[in-house]
C-alpha cells in the first residue's frame, strides 16, 4: 500500500471540493491559504471542467435548454 502523506489528503480534499462546487474562497478558507490566488493557482487544473459547467448553466438560462 503506498504511503499517503497528511499533504497528499489536503490536496485530494481541495480538488475534490472544487469539483463538488464549493465555491473556491470557501476552499482556500478551509486550506488556511493567506490568498484566494494561490488556492486558484495550485488547483488550477480543477478550473477547466468547472468553466465548461458554468457556460453549460448559463447557456441553460440565456436559451432555456
Amino acid at each position: 500500500m503506498p504511503r499517503i502523506r497528511f499533504h497528499d489528503l489536503r490536496h485530494t480534499h481541495a480538488t475534490l471540493a472544487l469539483q463538488a462546487g464549493v465555491h473556491p474562497k470557501v476552499v482556500q478558507e478551509r486550506l488556511g491559504h493567506s490568498d484566494i490566488s494561490i488556492t486558484l493557482q495550485t488547483y488550477s487544473h480543477v478550473l477547466p471542467e468547472m468553466q465548461e459547467e458554468a457556460a453549460s448553466l448559463v447557456a441553460s438560462l440565456v436559451f432555456g435548454r
